[in-house]
């Protein structure tokens, strides 16, 4: 019941990966700009990650199956007013409030099964859970794509409410209920500070990546959200009951893990995002065969997750860990060499590379976080995680995008001058704009297709580069610190520094 529940998360944020394209269409879309369908990631994302310290303990006070209940019902209004958006305004507000939703489940579930499951059935329990989120990506895209072809884009938000309803009955009836017996106060300021500095610097980010790094507002938002985080983290520091206990952060089990989670998603969202559009644009694939491109990424995390308990058994966390970040590194470094005519069958190989890579990244990552806590603490420990992957996956998404969508604009420039002015603005701006002014210029058309192309090819050749650098920072990380065996030591204690390990 609780991969069900897990499942709604993952699959709305898949199946919008292979909907991004019809979102920027004027005419079957919103007509959305490229920093418009960053926003209907981030928007998301960062509400979800600014609020999973305090649901997380909210869970862990009045208890964890009411809090997936209203996290679940809250996810499913949410869609609805996502269905139905008119403006792409409208569909990043209501993507935030669905991320309020998925930030009250996800936590839940995973505290929930440190809670039922013993230490010795919980890495596997927790290798399920990670499988689930395979499952999830297997759906969703091809579930997207099918819902593309036959239903106005609104379909792909709409599907969710039946899996919520299922969700909540089920939940119901099957879930056990579970609370912390010593629960804290909410940090009220830790909370707003963190949702303000995330969304202030990730808006600062996408801001200069889309109409670039020049001008004052842009610098004044990425300094301001970082002084924000400084802030937020002082104040962490010196609160008898933060959101987040920083001091956690000096036993390895549990930041070198939390380290390693945020540099695979930061990679692989940017990645993500970006490889929707080669698709779907450059490589001329409908949404339903983008979906089925994406597939073996899935596939492999379905597989090769549940797993994985076995292996960090035999060989430990670090050369499980290893064995995916390089896994990873050349999956996603090899987008960039992928070009317009590279065969099909390349990229599938890759995705499921990829799939293999962090499948054996998550497992062992989760288990050593989560057993660096006393049972009791469980949400502290989910949350954490949590919020790393999503604020992660917001900067991937935001960093990287805006690496692709500079590097964009400077090569389609060129092309650009003999342009009417209006076809001008909307093919510098993105490929998707490129596409769309194609279709008013008659002969000249396929020229500017071409140029569109090529400068997208080339940004992306660079977001890629990124990317397997990040991952490759992952590696160096988990050789020096990430422990070669796990479980080792006694957990650490929420609130006392001088058992919380040693850096």
């Amino acid at each position: 019941m609780l991969v069900i529940s897990l499942l709604v998360v993952v699959l709305d944020n898949t199946i919008l990966n292979v909907a991004l394209r019809t979102l920027a269409d004027p005419v079957h879309g919103l007509g959305a700009s490229h920093g418009e369908l960053e926003w209907f990631i981030n928007s998301y994302t960062l509400v979800f990650a600014g609020l999973l310290f305090t649901f997380g303990v909210l869970g862990d006070r009045a208890g964890r199956r009411r809090m997936m209940l209203i996290g679940l019902v809250l996810f499913g209004l949410a869609s609805l007013l996502s269905a139905y958006a008119q403006s792409p305004a409208q569909l990043i507000a209501a993507r935030a409030l669905m991320g309020a939703g998925g930030a009250a489940i996800m936590p839940a579930t995973l505290s929930i099964i440190s809670n039922v499951f013993d230490p010795r059935e919980r890495g596997r329990a927790i290798g399920i859970w990670a499988g689930a989120v395979g499952l999830a990506m297997a759906i969703g895209p091809i579930l997207g794509g099918l819902l593309l072809e036959h239903f106005w884009w609104g379909s792909v938000f709409l599907i969710n409410v039946p899996v919520v309803a299922l969700g909540v009955v089920l939940v119901a009836l099957l879930v056990p209920e579970s609370r912390d017996p010593n629960p804290g106060r909410i940090d009220v300021l830790g909370v707003a500070l963190s949702v303000v500095g995330l969304v202030t610097l990730t808006y600062g980010i996408i801001d200069g990546g889309e109409h670039g790094f020049g001008r004052p507002v842009v610098w004044a938002a990425i300094v301001g959200g970082l002084a924000v985080l400084a802030w937020f983290i002082a104040h962490e520091r010196r609160s008898s009951h933060p959101s987040l206990d920083v001091r956690l952060f000096r036993e390895p089990r549990f930041a070198v893990p939390v380290a390693l989670i945020g540099l695979v998603f930061f990679a692989a969202m940017g990645v993500m995002f970006f490889s929707s559009f080669y698709l779907q644009l450059v490589r001329g694939y409908s949404p339903l065969q983008t979906g089925l491109i994406f597939l073996p990424f899935a596939v492999a995390q379905l597989f090769f997750a549940p797993r994985s308990a076995a292996m960090v058994r035999r060989y430990g966390p670090r050369a499980v860990a290893v064995v995916g970040l390089v896994l990873s590194a050349v999956a996603l470094g090899a987008f960039a060499v992928i070009d317009a005519v590279t065969p099909i069958w390349v990229v599938l190989v890759f995705f499921f590379i990829q799939g293999a890579g962090m499948a054996n990244i998550m497992p062992p990552a989760t288990e050593s976080i989560m057993s660096a806590l006393p049972r009791e603490k469980a949400g502290v420990g989910s949350a954490v995680s949590n919020t790393i992957r999503q604020v992660a996956a917001a900067l991937g998404v935001a960093v990287l995008g805006s690496v692709l969508a500079a590097g964009y604009r400077n090569g389609i420039d060129p092309a650009l001058t003999e342009l009417p002015p209006q076809a001008r603005e909307a093919a510098g701006e993105s490929i998707s704009g490129a596409y769309a002014a194609a279709g008013q210029l008659g002969p000249t058309a396929p020229q500017l297709i071409t140029a569109a192309n090529d400068a997208f090819i080339s940004a992306m050749h660079w977001s890629a580069a990124l990317a397997a650098l990040v991952t490759a920072a992952g590696i160096l990380v988990a050789l020096r610190w990430m422990p070669t065996r796990s479980g080792t030591g006694a957990p650490a204690t929420v609130g006392e520094p001088e058992l919380a390990g040693t850096a």
